[in-house]
């Protein structure tokens, strides 16, 4: 068997896992780390939360945190198994190993055991199927050490039975695929084939938890690889993708966006011929309002809002922005610079501040014109003005600027 002793591991001994250990000790209750926090540090990264698994049942260790003046926080996890226990003012999700009774693609019903074979089964993927002791023997009962170091995803047992248990793991094989597989392509042909077959299980699917899946998978590797997938297997329609996706478009943008951080929105836009598509995504998925203002931006703006030619390239953007009376115009215009492929002019932007107009209307009633309509006209024509310096010119330019007018 393995040992695992690496740093991040030792890292999470903290006070309150000892405390929580020795409970656990004390009653022979078994106590393990679970899930992707082992894949995590298998990985040589720590783990951003950790889930434990147990033999002992909530009651048993609710009887066990009370009787010890551990305090539980409620956080509904309990008809699942998961009780959560706050020590040293840290959290511990613990959860009692089960198997699921009954499955329909979205939910389980569960029933406990003390089998950690049992519990393996019913987790979706060989990289997360494995539990780590907490003196760092590895149990590992599908290979999914051996697929981690090989950067292979797989399903544990047959694919067709985890995913039919819920079809979102159709999603998440994707996510971990774009995580941990080397190359595009490296796919088993079996695996491919229950997913198209059951790929009209996402229809049944929440928008949200879709949309929480998708998000991950346009910010992880191999996208362009991945959503050309969605399409020929089926999967596109049925969570909220336009049927004719430009995936041309998509091909080109994620290549221009490799390493500039966009918003998941920003990367998806790509697929879109028009704003229908961005409406038909929010009716299925339930996007934010911000990233649908974000999705309408971009598709309205990239064909013609695009660098000057001749020194200065970044005016039309700049000028959009000075123009603009909606609030956070900018970020919009980053993600459309990172859509366009436009590293060094984004740098430029986000080093650029936003100039303002150095007359007020007082300036120009201390000048003598009185009327708000006037006021109103020609400050449109002084910023007018300002705006054809570059931003330039200051007061007293513009107010000589406003006598010659």
């Amino acid at each position: 068997t393995m040992r695992l002793q690496a740093p991040q591991f030792q890292a999470l001994f903290t006070p309150g896992l000892r405390s929580v250990a020795e409970l656990f000790e004390k009653k022979n209750y078994e106590l393990r780390i679970a899930g992707g926090a082992v894949r995590d540090l298998l990985s040589g990264v720590t783990p951003q939360d950790i889930d434990f698994a147990t033999t002992a049942t909530p009651a048993e260790m609710k009887e066990m945190f009370t009787a010890a003046g551990v305090r539980l926080i409620n956080n509904k996890g309990e008809k699942h198994g998961t009780i959560t226990a706050r020590l040293h003012e840290q959290n511990f999700e613990i959860t009692t190993l089960r198997i699921d009774v009954v499955t329909d693609g979205r939910h389980a019903e569960v029933e406990f055991t003390t089998d950690w074979h049992k519990d393996a089964e019913r987790r979706d993927l060989t990289v997360n199927s494995m539990f780590l002791g907490l003196d760092g023997t590895l149990y590992d009962f599908f290979n999914g050490y051996e697929d981690l170091k090989s950067k292979k995803i797989r399903f544990v047992g047959k694919a067709t039975e985890r995913i039919q248990e819920d079809y979102l793991r159709i999603l998440r094989y994707f996510r971990f695929y774009g995580r941990i597989a080397e190359k595009p392509g490296d796919h088993e042909p079996n695996t491919l084939q229950a997913i198209k077959e059951n790929a009209k299980g996402l229809a049944g699917i929440s928008g949200e938890r879709i949309w929480v899946e998708l998000k991950k998978i346009l910010l992880g590797n191999h996208v362009n690889h991945l959503v050309q997938l969605m399409y020929e297997l089926d999967i596109a329609q049925y969570i909220g993708l336009p049927l004719d996706g430009n995936l041309e478009e998509f091909a080109r943008v994620t290549k221009n966006i490799q390493n500039l951080s966009p918003k998941p929105m920003t990367v998806l836009t790509s697929l879109f011929k028009g704003k229908d598509d961005v409406t038909n995504l929010d009716l299925r998925l339930k996007i934010s309002k911000e990233e649908k203002n974000l999705g309408l931006f971009l598709v309205k703006h990239r064909q013609e809002l695009t660098k000057a030619s001749g020194p200065e390239p970044l005016r039309p953007y700049q000028d959009f922005l000075m123009d603009s009376r909606e609030a956070n115009t900018n970020s919009k215009i980053f993600e459309l610079l990172k859509y366009q492929g436009e590293e060094g002019l984004l740098k430029e932007m986000q080093e650029w501040t936003v100039p303002s107009f150095p007359v007020s209307g007082h300036d120009l009633r201390k000048m003598g014109v009185s009327s708000g309509k006037e006021i109103g006209t020609a400050l449109q024509q002084l910023r007018d003005e300002w705006k054809k310096s570059g931003y330039h010119m200051d007061k007293e330019e513009l107010l000589s600027c406003l006598k010659k007018l």
